[in-house]
């Protein structure tokens, strides 16, 4: 599995965090920036995550700024992209299950890091339902191919 990993410069410090925690259970990660706790813009390195995970170019993606809202909304500008603002462990396995989530964000200001790290690994191993799932993503991809 390939995860791309993208911040801007609120969430440098856990972008760290994650890609270590990522790398230690042998996911490969791509980091597409910052680097650096210099003032950026967002959108710049959400839209990269967001696009390599549109064109099949990375599995998912983890998104982190101050609160995760701005990620979120960037990122759901893209065509076979599912971004989900997580905050604590529930939210992380219902994005999973019933929305197949291929993109987890989270706010680096209002999530403390041991919560982030678990937020993580419960996105990464759920699995989804399908199921009467698939009906609603099926929708959802209609939506998408009509706004072009």
């Amino acid at each position: 599995m390939v995860i791309a990993v993208g911040c801007d410069h609120a969430g440098v410090e856990l972008k760290g965090q994650i890609s270590g925690l990522l790398r230690g259970e042998g996911i490969e990660v791509r980091d597409v920036g910052t680097n650096s706790s210099a003032s950026v813009d967002y959108p710049d390195y959400g839209a990269k995550a967001a696009e390599a995970v549109s064109k099949g170019q990375v599995d998912r993606a983890v998104l982190i700024c101050g609160s995760g809202i701005g990620m979120s909304i960037v990122a759901n500008k893209y065509k076979n992209v599912r971004a989900a603002l997580c905050h604590d462990v529930v939210t992380a396995r219902l994005c999973r299950q019933h929305n197949d989530a291929n993109i987890l964000v989270i706010g680096s200001r209002v999530i403390a890091e041991e919560l982030a790290a678990e937020i993580l690994k419960t996105w990464l191993y759920t699995k989804y339902e399908g199921g009467r799932h698939d009906a609603r993503l099926k929708k959802i991809s209609k939506i998408e191919e009509s706004i072009e």
